[in-house]
This record gives C-alpha cells, sequence and structure tokens, in this order.
C-alpha cells in the first residue's frame, strides 16, 4: 500500500515531496545587532516544534503540482496596469526579473544595472525564451511569487513558515552563530553555501562551482538536516516586512516572544515608492548572488523585503508542516 501524506491525504510518492525534518520546540536568538539594522534587536524567541522541508521545492516538484492542477504563476499572467501607476502599458506583459551578470564595475546602488525586466521569463524559462530546465529538474523552482509559493503548499498539505520558524531551523541548533555552519564563511577555504565569489556583478570566480542555482543537497546540511538554507536561493516567509525587528521585543519584564508572526500588513509599502500599493513579506537566506563584496545575507539572521507580486530568478521557498506525524 501506498505512503500517503496525512495532511494532504495524496500518495506522497505521487507528489515527490521533500521530506520533512523535525524542528524541537525551544528558544534561540532571533536578529542580528552586528549586521544590517533591519535585523536588529536581537532578540529572544521561543517556539513550538513544527517540521520543515529539508531543502527548497525543486523544478520537478512544482511541475507535478502545475501538471495537477493547470496553476498559471504570476509571471505568466497579464499584469494590471492600475498597479503600476506610470508605467508603460505596453511593457506590462508577462515576465519576471532576471539577473544579468554587467561587463564591468557599475554603481552598485542601482539595482537596475543587472536586474533587467525580461517578457516571458518564468519558471520554466528562468533566463527568458529559449531558456529551459533540461538537467535543472533538481534546481530550486524561482521566479515564483508569494501567490505561487502559498498555492503550491496548500496543494502539498502544507504551509509557509513565518520569519522566525525559517530563521530557528536555519540555524540548525547553533543558537546565535553567523552562518548556518559556524562563524566561518568558507571553513578551511572550503565553501559550504552557493554564493558569488569576486566583485559583484560583473566578475564571478565560480570557486564553489557554480554560476546560478544549484541542485539542492549540492552543500552539506545543517544540524537540523536542512540543505542550502543560506545562499542558493532566497526563500519566501509568511511574515509582513517592517524595517526591524519590534523594538520592544524581549523588553519590558519579558524574557523571550512566543511564536511571532510579523507585524502588521499596513507597515510593508515601500516607502521609497509611495505610488506603488504592493504589500511586501520577508524573505530569508541569501541566494547565489550574496558576496562579501557586496551583499552579506547569506546569513540566518539577515532578512530582505520582497513585493508579493513579484518573483525573480534567485527566489524560491521550502514548505513546513506545524503538526508533523
Amino acid at each position: 500500500m501506498a505512503k500517503t501524506d496525512r495532511r494532504s491525504g495524496v500518495p506522497a510518492a505521487r507528489q515527490g515531496l521533500t521530506p520533512l525534518r523535525r524542528i524541537p520546540a525551544g528558544e534561540f536568538l532571533m536578529g542580528s545587532d552586528r549586521h544590517y539594522p533591519e535585523e536588529a534587536p536581537a532578540h529572544r524567541v521561543r517556539l513550538g516544534a513544527f517540521a520543515i522541508e529539508e531543502t527548497t521545492v525543486t523544478n520537478r516538484q512544482f511541475a507535478a503540482f502545475v501538471a495537477a492542477t493547470r496553476y498559471r504563476t504570476v509571471a505568466e499572467r497579464q499584469l494590471d496596469p492600475r498597479l503600476y501607476p506610470g508605467a508603460d502599458p505596453a511593457s506590462l506583459v508577462p515576465g519576471s526579473l532576471v539577473f544579468r551578470m554587467t561587463s564591468g564595475p557599475v554603481d552598485t546602488r542601482d539595482f537596475r544595472n543587472w536586474w533587467i525586466w525580461t517578457p516571458g521569463a518564468f519558471w520554466r524559462a528562468p533566463e527568458g525564451p529559449g531558456s529551459g530546465l533540461e538537467g535543472r529538474e533538481d534546481h530550486p523552482v524561482v521566479h515564483v511569487a508569494f501567490e505561487d509559493a502559498l498555492s503550491y503548499a496548500r496543494w502539498a498539505g502544507r504551509a509557509l513558515p513565518s520569519e522566525a520558524e525559517w530563521e530557528y531551523a536555519a540555524r540548525g541548533g547553533l543558537d546565535g552563530a553567523e552562518f548556518a555552519w559556524g562563524d566561518e564563511l568558507a571553513p578551511g577555504g572550503i565553501h559550504v553555501a552557493n554564493t558569488w565569489q569576486g566583485a559583484f556583478p560583473w566578475q564571478n570566480l565560480l570557486e564553489d562551482g557554480f554560476a546560478r542555482t544549484c541542485p539542492v543537497r549540492s552543500f552539506p546540511a545543517n544540524g537540523y538536516g536542512l540543505y542550502e538554507v543560506c545562499g542558493n536561493v532566497w526563500e519566501w516567509t509568511t511574515d509582513w516586512y517592517a524595517a526591524g525587528h519590534a523594538r520592544d521585543a524581549g523588553e519590558g519584564g519579558c524574557c523571550h516572544v512566543e511564536n511571532p508572526r510579523g507585524p502588521a500588513m499596513a507597515g510593508s509599502y515601500d516607502p521609497g515608492q509611495p505610488a506603488v500599493r504592493i504589500p511586501r513579506k520577508v524573505l530569508k537566506g541569501g541566494s547565489f548572488l550574496c558576496a562579501p563584496s557586496y551583499c552579506r545575507r547569506y546569513r540566518p539572521a539577515a532578512r530582505h523585503p520582497q513585493m508579493v507580486d513579484t518573483g525573480m530568478s534567485h527566489l524560491g521557498f521550502r514548505c513546513v508542516a506545524r503538526k508533523p506525524a
């Protein structure tokens, strides 16, 4: 008799779901006071037990979901001009943002130097028309907006993690450590994550062996058995973004925050684009584009905002189950 995922009632062999790793209930130091300001203040958090997938969702797994449901991702749909005031309607065609390495040094304050809106780019065509998934079946699926990740998770009988759940699991039991494996980026000179080596965004030395995404399980797992929690692709969480953790976290006579679920949606809009009313969620984990020379966000404490309607070529997800079998 085929094994069945108890939460979804669907045979696990047919879905090909990623195995879950049980994360014990416990307390940890969330955030950091030593890096980017949005990671502060560091504060104690207590979580109940849950389970999380040991890898990000792969192209193979997402393809099974699409085949079963005929789902069309946000990147495959026509854009609503009302959400993008001032934009040329002719440019509002299905597509996604694709990373393009530059030919030389550029102003790294302007991400438009390397992120290119590419009509026709979506999860099956990661670099746009003409590209495909051959040989990348076990790479993380990318170009998934929040809605896409949430739809897959529901189909699988699972959920998306909160920021606290993701960070706690990514730390692998190393409370307060810099990385998921310790305090050194490349222990003994060996790269243990898919990140960028060289001067970003024009010089990639490929010391870790990968120019873009890598197959899941390419690097050692952390202490909880989770792969590529740092680098490779950013991962969606369910928390709305705020530019920092709550200032009263862990203060006022309370030693910890219990199972936090983040701030309200109203504060998540980008203050730099007041006309664009698209809320933002928290991303975690960094990606293959994170580099010491540009973005040191390949750490469990690091976080980044992402508009819920936007996928990119370095953005994926993994699922959780809060009542593991």
